[in-house]
């Protein structure tokens, strides 16, 4: 499957851009939407369960603040280097996390989405991939996953490896090679490495705009993700895995001065991935004003929709391979039109 060229629309954690992320209808509706796969960032509990959640921050997307049963498990920990105060998903059971609700994790970006604040359980990957399952009986055709492992060394040194749960999971659902619908993502390199002794399925290196994986400072290593994503750093990649998900902007095409997009500042990374043998699927591309180029911006307007379907067609005629959206409705139409054109 790595070798595949035609743009694929990844539900950047479900369609996110219209139901609080993570959430079984979230998904539902990006496959709907005519998204070609879905994304659920992984954190683990404290039975091992993978769930999905944007981060083991539970406060940022439930109501646990809201639950008195849990009051007492408020705390502080460090995680990846940071110090944050709330509650956690691995000081919960799985059990406890269903009776979490999700709330919309970025409320002053998409209010809309609040009005479903305490609706959806929190998914377990178990539950996502039979939903992923049902859903490509309905719509007629195959919808992949596309899991990220988030904070892997954190967890690893908590006792709760992510890596062995997860591919024995995507195995229990006939994810076992790579023919098979699935990409694993992450931002660190070591548990990559690991997976890849691990699993036959497709691996993706994602690359942050500044610093470097948390794996390389825990070991004191220069290693940087700009150094990760020169012609010799893409061509190291290649040997444990088979795309990279760089952030779009910082490596793709450079926002000017002003914010403004334009595709004449086209970086070589797409042809340098190409020539190493990686596919790239940038991310991640949203319809809100905020999140749009300056120059694509409708003022005084939520979104615009035309104006993503503008920016998406800059970078596909880059030559990307995927992309992550928020809005995979308008993704769709982006990825159609360039199949036609």
């Amino acid at each position: 499957m790595a070798t595949i060229r035609t743009p694929i629309v990844i539900a950047h954690r479900g369609a996110s851009g219209y139901l609080p992320e993570h959430t079984l209808a979230a998904y539902a509706l990006a496959i709907f939407q005519g998204a070609d796969f879905v994304e659920p960032d992984l954190v683990a509990s404290r039975d091992g369960s993978l769930i999905a959640r944007h981060d083991n921050l539970l406060n940022l997307s439930t109501d646990v603040a809201q639950r008195p049963e849990f009051a007492e498990r408020r705390t502080t920990k460090t995680v990846d280097g940071v110090e944050v105060t709330g509650w956690f998903s691995e000081d919960f059971t799985l059990d406890e996390i269903r009776t979490l609700r999700a709330t919309e994790r970025i409320p002053e970006t998409r209010p809309s989405n609040t009005r479903f604040d305490g609706q959806f359980q929190i998914p377990s990957f178990e539950e996502i991939l039979e939903l992923i399952a049902s859903m490509s009986r309905i719509v007629g055709r195959p919808i992949g996953v596309y899991p990220e492992t988030k904070h892997p060394s954190y967890f690893a040194q908590l006792g709760l490896a992510m890596e062995p749960s997860l591919v024995k999971t995507l195995a229990d659902y006939g994810y076992l090679n790579r023919e098979a619908r699935a990409f694993i993502q992450s931002f660190e390199v070591g548990n990559l490495r690991e997976l890849r002794q691990l699993t036959d399925l497709p691996l993706v290196q994602l690359l942050w705009r500044e610093g470097q994986p948390y794996d390389v400072t825990l070991a004191g290593g220069s290693l940087t993700y700009d150094a990760m994503a020169t012609p010799a750093g893409l061509a190291t990649i290649a040997e444990y895995a088979d795309a990279v998900g760089p952030e779009k902007n910082h490596f793709l095409i450079p926002l000017d001065a002003d914010g403004r997009l334009d595709g004449a500042n086209t970086t070589s990374f797409v042809a340098d991935a190409h020539a190493a043998g990686l596919l790239v699927h940038p991310y991640t591309f949203r319809a809100e004003n905020a999140m749009l180029p300056t120059n694509l911006r409708s003022f005084g307007k939520p979104d615009d929709h035309g104006a993503l379907l503008e920016e998406l067609s800059i970078f596909l005629a880059a030559g990307i391979d995927g992309f992550f959206i928020d809005q995979p409705e308008i993704g769709a139409q982006a990825r159609d039109a360039a199949s036609t054109a």
